[in-house]
């Protein structure tokens, strides 16, 4: 098949779009500054804001893997995230409706689901608001027999440039120079999905999911300090601080005071707070099932982000361009 890939050049987009091409499929990514991405695939530029570009991108192909988001602790114009995360959810629907493609995967994420024993999800941030609401507007073009097929990864890591949406990554690189102040939420659980076990999720989701079902792409439940433990057996660096939530809340506060003030990005968010102290433990179990999902254990996965860490750093001193901030 021919797949568009929106956000095709994003730390999850570029690993769909070598699944795609390992595959036998023909990628075509589509981001703002797809041209210069170095990717080898056919590049189209463009935003997924434009509709009428989605649209010319979209023509041509079989199918969209729409995982295009604006991942973000914080931007002062709170509206980008609603036009980026909704509004270009509703930009593929219409251009797949126009031009009768026959699949749309639609990249979610575990924010958009209720944490472990809640029922609903929250709204803490902006990032997860607008995730929630996309996901509503998922729900009902499947209602309307639209084709869409919608993953949900859990906490995304693995090997790849250190952007927002490689938080666990960059967790690693900050820990291992000695510049992360602490851990919030140490002993809550989280999902953790190697980047390869969740690009080839998306890939089997668009040749064999069910249209209208939802798939969990997860991994591993650990505790969000079993990172820096399986770092300390490996590399003997000592464990980071434990930071109490009162101080965590405390210090956003401040931060998004400060960045109302100056237009700057808080270092946390209230919203943050909240989402680091909740359990966001999953079960991929229909993935594996009707899909073939498989994941591999944190210390493997975590295993492969250190050598690309270490690769990349060695690349740095030795004069060349840091793979990891290769967008």
């Amino acid at each position: 098949m021919r797949v568009l890939v929106t956000g095709g050049t994003g730390y999850l987009g570029r690993a769909i779009v070598r699944a795609l091409a390992s595959r036998g499929h023909t990628p075509v990514a589509f981001a703002r500054t797809a041209s210069a991405s170095g990717l080898h695939a056919e590049a189209v530029n463009g935003d997924i804001r434009d509709a009428a570009a989605v649209r010319r991108a979209a023509n041509g192909c079989d199918a969209i893997c729409h995982a295009a988001a604006l991942v973000s602790l914080w931007r002062p114009n709170r509206a980008e995230f609603d036009d980026i995360n909704v509004g270009g959810l509703r930009h593929v629907l219409a251009a797949a409706a126009d031009l009768g493609l026959r699949r749309v995967v639609y990249t979610s994420s575990f924010l958009a689901l209720p944490p472990t024993g809640a029922q609903e999800p929250g709204e803490w941030n902006d990032y997860q608001r607008t995730k929630v609401a996309a996901d509503r507007l998922a729900r009902e073009a499947a209602g309307r027999g639209a084709p869409i097929v919608t993953v949900y990864p859990g906490v995304i890591y693995g090997p790849g440039p250190l952007t927002d949406g490689n938080l666990v990554g960059r967790q690693i690189a900050d820990h291992l120079a000695h510049r992360l102040p602490g851990v919030l939420g140490a002993d809550r659980l989280w999902s953790f999905s190697f980047i390869d076990d969740v690009a080839n999720g998306h890939v089997s989701a668009l040749e064999s999911g069910r249209v209208g079902e939802r798939y969990l792409l997860c991994g591993e439940n650990a505790r969000q300090m079993r990172v820096f433990e399986i770092l300390r057996e490996v590399v003997g660096r000592a464990l980071p601080r434990r930071i109490p939530s009162w101080v965590a809340a405390a210090l956003a506060l401040m931060e998004e005071g400060r960045a109302r003030l100056t237009r700057k990005p808080p270092l946390l968010t209230l919203g943050t707070v909240e989402v680091l102290n909740r359990d966001w433990a999953f079960d991929s179990g229909l993935a594996e099932r009707e899909l073939g999902y498989r994941w591999r254990p944190l210390a493997d996965g975590l295993a492969e982000t250190l050598k690309d860490l270490v690769a990349a750093g060695a690349a740095v001193k030795a004069g060349a361009a840091d793979p990891r901030r290769d967008r």
